[in-house]
Formats: structure tokens, C-alpha cells, sequence
């Protein structure tokens, strides 16, 4: 229940993080610096703490590591974190949100294609993964676009916009106005921020591998998207004054991100990667939606509906049987390796017994020599005597 558990903390913090981000847009910070200042945060939190906690564990730093850690923060830092925002200006974040609901089925067919996870379509557990990544899917599709009668929970008297979501214009309202082209591009941009973190989830399992380290990765990865996400930042904007943090909600937001999702959020995926998979990590991206939606009622006053509800029904679902595909595989996994292990244990007891054996023939043939040798040397010892 560990990795379980693990990923469900991991989707809270995703999903706090994007209700900070949102009051950070609305408070006019530019979110190319937002994520700039969020690798950086990042950065500036967990290399300490890999340094100081894996100071004796960490294997060699080689050429190879640094270049996968490279890709890791080029692809789960800077190239799907700024994509996720352009397609967010150019679009709506209903299209985004849906979009990024794709990201268990690019994992589960990327994961296929390098050989992270098998297609069995013959066992329980394989058809057991397959409707469940598409109940997933389908769930959030539903959760999407499926409005129907809205509701609230219960009202908390809690608006953290306050009153700015009314002066702002709705996504919807200001994507009518932009062109078609510009639609289409933000289209492309959301499809490959998709395909760029699912991209980072089948990386981060090839250098768990090879250096499990979840720290020091964290912070390999951090470093470098820091580096190229202020490059790029300083490229898009010129103006200094975007970059001005002060005591509000920009800081906030920008800590919060930093340290919690890029910092410690990362170390449980990386480490959630090493023992289940890419696609274990993948399939809880829907569960981000639905506590979003919960959050959002009782923090941003924004009212249920009935699809949100249906949708969120059909995710829990469709994570139950991949999780139990899941563990159905694994368990499979382990009788095998148990029924290979037990031929090979008495492979080497019944040689452990022959060498016993050949041993003690040897140990009592060693042992009857110095009999014989000192019989003979006591006869002709005797014979001496007499011949005296």
C-alpha cells in the first residue's frame, strides 16, 4: 500500500498546486517565471538534502547519468510545464485539462513499446490494466465535458478569488475571440506537454535503474530544468518587473510548487517508478481532477455537476482494476521467480551434499595414511631393533 498511498499524496499536492497557480495567474504573474522560479525553488531545497542523505550511498556520476538527468529535466521540467501554460493561454483549461487526462494511455503504449510492461491480453491481469486505463480515460472525458445540473458540497463561506474570477474573462469567452490557428497551435502544444511528461515517466524508470539515488536524481533533474526553464523564461519575457517577488501570493505559489510538487512530490514518483512501473504512476493523473474539483468548491466557490460526479465515479473505478491488474502481475512475478528459485536451491543442496561427501572421503583417506605409513615405519623400526 506503500506506492498506493504514495501517489495519492502526490495527486493532493498536484492538486493544490494548480489552485495556486490559478490565484497567481489571477493576481498577473506570468507563468513561464512561475515555472522558472518553481525549478529553481526546487533546486535550492533538495540538493541539500541529497547531498546530506546520500552522501554515502550514491554511486558514481557518470557521463550517462548526467545526460539522463538532462532529458528528465528537459521533458518533466521545462519542456511539459511551459507547454502546459502556452496551451493554456492559446486554448481553455477545459481542453488542457482534458488533454492531460491522456497521459496513462501515452505512458501504457510508450511503456509497451520499450518493454517497461507487457500487453497480456491472455491473463486477467493484462485485460484488468487495458479497461482500466480506458475507464480512466473515459471517466475524465466524462468529468470533462459532461456538465448536466450543477450543486455544492456545502458552502464554507470560503472564496479565495474574491470576486477576482468575475472581473477576469472566462477561458471559454476569450478562445472565441482568438484565431484558429492560434486554437490549433495550443491543440498541438497540450497534446505534446502529454507526451513530453509521459515521455519523463519512461526516462525516470531507465535512470532509477541505473542510478538509485531518489534524491540525488530529484535534484539532477531540478537543476538542469532550473537552468533551461530561466533560459527559456528570459526569453519569452524581458520585463524585470515580472520577475519581482514579494510577500503574496506569487511567492506563495511559487515556493509551494517548487518545493513540494517539483522537490518531494518527484522523489515519491521517482521512487513509486523504481517499484511499480511508469504505468502505476501514470494512472493516478485522473485523481488530480477529481480533487481539484472538490477543492475548488470549498476553497474557490465553484459548484459541482452532475457529469463531474459521474466522471469521478467512473476514475475511482477504472484505478481500482489497474491497481488490481496491478498486483495481480506482481504477484504472478513472484510465484515465478519462487518456482524458479526452488529447482536451483535444490540444485545446490544436492551439490552442497555431493561435496560433502567427496570431503569426508577425502578428510577419511587422508586420515588412514599416517596409519599405514606409521605401521610400516614401526615395522621397520622393529626389524632394526632385532637385527641390533
Amino acid at each position: 500500500m506503500k506506492p498506493v498511498i504514495s501517489m495519492v499524496i502526490v495527486q493532493i499536492s498536484y492538486a493544490a498546486m494548480n489552485i495556486f497557480c490559478k490565484l497567481a495567474a489571477e493576481a498577473g504573474m506570468n507563468l513561464n517565471i512561475l515555472v522558472a522560479y518553481r525549478l529553481m525553488f526546487s533546486s535550492a531545497f533538495i540538493v541539500p538534502l541529497a547531498l546530506k542523505l546520500e552522501r554515502n550511498s550514491r554511486p558514481k556520476l557518470t557521463l550517462v547519468v548526467l545526460f539522463q538527468a538532462f532529458l528528465c529535466g528537459l521533458f518533466g521540467g521545462t519542456l511539459s510545464q511551459n507547454l502546459f501554460v502556452e496551451a493554456l493561454v492559446l486554448t481553455s483549461s477545459t481542453f488542457v485539462a482534458a488533454s492531460s487526462n491522456l497521459i496513462p494511455a501515452v505512458t501504457f503504449i510508450m511503456a509497451i513499446c520499450f518493454r517497461l510492461e507487457k500487453l497480456t491480453l491472455g491473463s486477467h491481469a493484462g485485460k484488468a490494466k487495458l479497461v482500466g486505463t480506458v475507464m480512466g480515460i473515459g471517466g475524465a472525458m466524462i468529468f470533462t465535458f459532461v456538465k448536466g445540473p450543477e450543486f455544492s458540497i456545502w458552502s464554507t463561506r470560503i472564496d479565495l478569488l474574491q470576486g477576482h474570477q468575475a472581473a477576469a474573462p472566462s477561458p471559454s469567452t476569450s478562445s472565441s475571440h482568438r484565431s484558429t490557428g492560434s486554437y490549433l497551435l495550443g491543440c498541438f502544444l497540450a497534446l505534446g506537454s502529454t507526451v513530453s511528461f509521459a515521455m519523463w515517466l519512461i526516462l525516470q524508470a531507465k535512470m532509477s535503474k541505473r542510478y538509485p539515488c531518489h534524491y540525488s536524481s530529484t535534484a539532477l533533474m531540478s537543476v538542469m530544468g532550473s537552468i533551461q526553464s530561466v533560459v527559456f523564461a528570459l526569453c519569452v519575457e524581458r520585463d524585470w518587473s515580472q520577475w519581482k517577488l514579494g510577500w503574496n501570493i506569487k511567492l506563495l505559489a511559487a515556493a509551494y510548487s517548487g518545493i513540494v510538487t517539483s522537490g518531494m512530490a518527484v522523489v515519491l514518483v521517482s521512487w513509486c517508478v523504481r517499484k511499480r512501473g511508469p504505468l502505476f504512476v501514470s494512472i493516478f493523473t485522473p485523481l488530480c481532477l477529481v480533487i481539484v474539483a472538490i477543492a475548488s468548491s470549498l476553497l474557490l466557490n465553484e459548484k459541482l455537476s452532475l457529469g463531474s460526479v459521474l466522471g469521478g465515479i467512473v476514475i475511482v473505478l477504472g484505478l481500482y482494476m489497474v491497481l488490481w491488474g496491478k498486483s495481480k502481475e506482481m504477484k504472478t512475478i513472484d510465484n515465478v521467480n519462487s518456482d524458479q528459485e526452488q529447482p536451483a536451491a535444490a540444485a545446490v543442496l544436492r551439490s552442497s551434499t555431493r561435496l560433502q561427501d567427496s570431503q569426508f572421503i577425502e578428510i577419511f583417506a587422508t586420515t588412514q595414511a599416517p596409519d599405514t605409513n606409521t605401521s610400516g615405519d614401526n615395522n621397520s623400526n622393529t626389524n632394526v631393533v632385532s637385527s641390533s
